[in-house]
């Protein structure tokens, strides 16, 4: 007899635990608040336009081939994938440009010309990186974390010491490299972990080898094409998604987790998985009495950025432009200071483009142009159109400055998002983007964790528990909760 099992959420972690669970043999009934599935990784359609309102970088291939293998299938024969060259393209002030090339030996090659011995540092750079994502990937993120006595054998302890894990990433780049411009390219992947290199530890650089050894792709079609290919195997493995239906409310019985209450019924379970906002569920899905974490706690926790984002369709060719390209023409240490310090909106923003349609032709009409922007902001500011729009013409003129042409004139499609709409759509706690900062202290087992304290039979999974945030530790997140559920919920004869 089957187990039944609730999985809330339809993001990546929420897709990946549902289709995990069901392939073990449990009933999954996955419920989804929106009218489409995806999360945070949605699609959104306008005048022949498609555009990816979420994540748009591509890294760590393996984790989808190895996720999409558990279940007979291969990423080929779902979406394809293109490796991009260059991978993306650095803007480091007018008429300073980098287009960084795909692969090792053509980046260490570019970073010689750039500066005498950075090739050969950056090869001594990725060998410990490299030794680091092998120890990331294979004994650390698929773990649940709930325990540091999980990590608790010698082999292990010694590779973590051996990855510098109670240094920064900055110190670590500074070590290796003296240009400037080379520290903010080795610098800049750990911001996708939500924290400022100054506070992020030197493991995390493993985070260069996933960009310069294994490359930045793009799934034709967008990650739209991803949650699709996701979705077909959540169908074959017998997974029913529900749309449009909001828990209400997560029902106790006797400290169990029983089922849920939503906008339309009551339904029964085994095991419900919160696969939403972490916050969200404990604070408003949950009774006083069933809190793992108090308000202060939460008050307390180092948020990832929030964003804001504008959808842009332009009815002509954009010059210059790579399909990624960051703006790093403003200091970094400054706009982290405005994240993290002092939250507030930053006078001097960097910010990054995202130009599919130099990739894909079918996401936007022929001649015209798809671009996405995205600023990193602090989370729980206040949202407004007048910031919006005021933000809107300071990175257009940025971009004219770049490229020397004005491109607001040759919009015909425009949408922001920002924290009222992350609030709105993903009950994002103070409206952030990407989830808790993955810093020293909300690593492993001083994150949020994946089983409640409070309630038998509730687990998390997502961008606020471990591993962390990003699409491929979401990915991995959902797996890992399914296995410890297996493993504590072993299915009945």
């Amino acid at each position: 007899m089957s187990q039944r099992a609730i999985v809330i959420g339809s993001g990546f972690a929420g897709t990946a635990a549902a289709t995990s669970l069901a392939s073990k043999g449990y009933a999954v009934t996955q419920l989804e608040k929106n009218d489409e599935p995806g999360g945070r990784a949605r699609v959104w359609k306008k005048d022949g336009f498609t555009f990816d309102m979420g994540p748009s970088f591509y890294w760590m291939p393996e984790v989808f081939s190895r996720y999409f293998e558990k279940f007979g299938e291969e990423v080929k024969d779902l979406y394809k994938l293109v490796r991009l060259d260059p991978s993306y393209q650095v803007v480091f002030g007018p008429g300073d440009r980098w287009a960084l090339p795909a692969g090792l030996e053509p980046m260490k090659r570019f970073f010689e010309q750039v500066e005498p011995g950075a090739g050969d540092a950056l090869q001594r750079f990725m060998d410990e990186a490299r030794i680091k994502y092998e120890l990331g990937m294979n004994e650390l993120v698929y773990r649940p974390s709930l325990s540091w006595m999980e990590y608790a054998h010698p082999g292990l302890i010694t590779g973590l010491l051996r990855t510098h894990v109670l240094s920064s990433l900055r110190k670590h780049v500074r070590k290796h490299f003296t240009h400037d411009h080379i520290r903010q390219v080795m610098e800049f992947p750990v911001l996708f972990l939500g924290a400022a290199p100054q506070n992020t530890p030197a493991l995390y650089s493993l985070m260069n080898y996933a960009d310069m050894a294994l490359g930045t792709w793009y799934p034709m079609g967008g990650m739209g094409s991803v949650t699709d290919a996701m979705q077909l195997v959540a169908k074959t493995q017998g997974v029913e998604l529900r749309m449009g239906v909001t828990v209400e409310r997560i029902i106790v019985e006797n400290g169990s987790a029983v089922g849920v209450e939503t906008s339309s019924g009551r339904m029964r379970a085994d095991v419900v998985v919160a696969a939403a906002d972490y916050h969200h569920v404990e604070e408003q899905l949950l009774g006083p009495e069933h809190r793992s974490y108090s308000a202060a706690y939460w008050k307390g926790r180092t948020m990832a950025p929030s964003a804001l984002m504008f959808y842009l369709g332009v009815d002509r060719r954009i010059p210059i432009l790579d399909h990624h390209t960051l703006f790093f023409d403003e200091p970094l240490d400054q706009h982290s200071a405005d994240i993290y310090d002092k939250p507030q909106w930053p006078e001097r923003p960097l910010f990054y483009t995202s130009c599919a349609s130099k990739t894909d032709p079918t996401v936007a009409p022929e001649g015209m142009e798809n671009l996405v922007i995205l600023i990193p902001i602090a989370a729980g500011l206040q949202d407004s159109e007048a910031m919006r729009e005021h933000y809107f013409h300071v990175v257009m003129e940025r971009i004219r400055t770049h490229i020397g042409i004005d491109l607001r004139p040759h919009v015909v499609v425009k949408r922001s998002y920002c924290l009222n709409d992350l609030k709105a759509d993903y009950n994002s706690y103070r409206g952030n983007a990407y989830g808790l900062a993955n810093t020293l202290m909300q690593t492993g087992p001083l994150r949020p964790q994946m089983k409640s304290k409070k309630v038998k039979d509730l687990y998390f999974a997502g961008q606020l528990t471990v591993p962390g945030p990003g699409v491929p530790p979401a990915l991995i997140s959902g797996q890992v909760v399914a296995d410890l559920i297996e493993k504590e919920h072993p299915l009945r004869p």
